[in-house]
């Protein structure tokens, strides 16, 4: 089993070649369009990664600042920033160390946005409180995780992605005690001779999931109301038989 804080140690680079970072675009105008952004808001990016979303967002003109745990991403981002011209703050910190207040209009946790992948339950739900501290009043929320429903139905399984740069193959097993999805990804790239994955479940990575329902009950208690849910950045509604599950929430 991995150590409770695996999720500080993992992350390189290399993670530019997932075929899931594709498409960010189009991710930024399903994002965009449903929030009914206007251009002038100013956006909070939990765990922003290597800053794709952010960096997508401030070319259309938004004010936004990204937060991420890996100083390699953060770096990335903001050489990245500075050779484009554009006006984005990356910072490098836990997204529990911050301690914005009521001053976005927008908040986003997409690829997970690090969400369920804490040390324990109090610790994953600090992210909830970050984000309703961070949000002005009619603030708007948007979350890209894995939909719990899915696993509990779908669970254990294996999925193939063909993205433009490798095969992705990806191993998934779910505990329904604590509700934890295990996860491990191997890349397969194309042009090289293929060797057999290595699959070691004891070493994958635990991340919390959560139903519609619960993200319900965790948001109001918070003073936030669920507005919509969708699958895989469509018009499509969230659904027990979509493992992407997409919501969207209102600070009251």
């Amino acid at each position: 089993m991995k150590r409770s804080d695996w999720y500080k140690h993992i992350w390189t680079l290399d993670i530019k070649n997932q075929s899931w970072t594709e498409d960010t675009e189009k991710q930024v105008d399903f994002i965009i369009k449903t929030l009914s952004l206007s251009g002038n808001e100013r956006i909070l990016d939990l765990a922003c990664g290597y800053g794709r979303h952010s960096l997508s967002f401030s070319r259309r003109g938004f004010s936004v600042t990204g937060v991420d745990i890996t100083k390699e991403y953060v770096d990335d981002a903001t050489k990245t920033a500075q050779e484009m011209s554009l006006d984005v703050t990356f910072i490098h910190a836990d997204i529990r160390e911050i301690s914005y207040k009521e001053e976005f209009d927008v908040v986003l946790n997409l690829a997970d946005g690090a969400i369920g992948y804490l040390e324990n339950e109090e610790e994953n739900l600090k992210i909830f409180d970050v984000i309703t501290n961070a949000l002005k009043p009619g603030g708007k929320h948007f979350m890209d995780i894995g939909n719990a429903d899915y696993a509990e139905r779908y669970f254990p399984t294996t999925h193939w992605e063909i993205g433009s740069k490798m095969l992705a193959l990806s191993k998934f097993g779910w505990d329904p005690a604590t509700r934890l999805m295990t996860y491990v990804g191997r890349n397969i790239p194309y042009g090289e001779i293929m060797q057999k994955p290595i699959i070691d479940m004891e070493n994958a990575d635990p991340i919390r999931l959560y139903s519609l329902s619960e993200l319900e009950h965790i948001l109001k208690i918070r003073g936030m109301a669920i507005i919509s849910s969708f699958s895989n950045f469509t018009e499509i509604p969230s659904s027990a038989k979509e493992l992407q599950l997409d919501v969207y929430s209102i600070k009251q």
